[in-house]
């Protein structure tokens, strides 16, 4: 089984295109979501970010306290780094586990020969690097994300544009870029073009 890697800034619609490719029978691994369910489900982790960072982060019921714990390491990169140290090789090891319990998914065209990665911080941290065979990055134009980010999260166009613009790809590193500039509804054709390649070339 080879590894797409599906990427994107915020607003740029990938998450959008991941659904669209589960839909299909292709098994995407959601980052953002199998991290936060790690801080549940790995017992030695909490205890290690609060080892690391010297400070409690549970509450009452012994889970993580995710409002103070997202106000520390946005607050301080320093943290945000060590905490990063502490996660993603735990990321990467779920990942892999995952990965093992997944066969090739039935398409229209036959199995899926591949998995797709989901995450918008994949291409910035050198422990991920080699986990992709191919690398899709979803991109639009920034007043587009701009405007999806204004939709969904309430926050001012100062704060949204600000964290748009401090996300960065390299694109040396994408081997196909998908245009996802114009309506969410032309995400199965934008989609299909792309992955269908994809299916071709590890089909052969």
């Amino acid at each position: 089984m080879k590894t797409v890697i599906l990427t994107g800034g915020m607003g740029s619609g990938k998450s959008a295109v991941a659904r669209y490719l589960e839909s299909r029978g292709v098994p995407v691994y959601d980052s953002d979501a199998r991290t936060k369910s790690l801080y549940d489900r790995d017992p030695s982790l909490i205890p290690a970010i609060e080892r690391e960072l010297g400070t409690p982060l549970r509450d009452a019921g012994g889970r993580l306290d995710r409002k103070k714990f997202a106000s520390l390491i946005f607050s301080d990169l320093t943290a945000k780094a060590r905490v990063e140290s502490l996660v993603y090789p735990a990321v990467l090891a779920d990942f892999r586990r995952w990965k093992r319990w997944h066969r090739p998914a039935g398409w229209a065209y036959g199995p899926v020969p591949f998995v797709v990665l989901e995450s918008a911080v994949i291409l910035s941290h050198p422990l991920f690097d080699g986990l992709g065979d191919k690398v899709v990055l979803v991109d639009a134009p920034e007043e587009i994300r701009l405007s999806r980010c204004l939709s969904r999260d309430g926050s001012t166009p100062e704060e949204a544009l600000r964290r748009i613009r401090s996300q960065s790809f390299d694109l040396t590193r994408v081997d196909a870029v998908l245009d996802n500039g114009g309506p969410l509804a032309a995400i199965p054709e934008r989609s299909d073009e792309i992955f269908l390649n994809l299916f071709t070339i590890f089909a052969n």
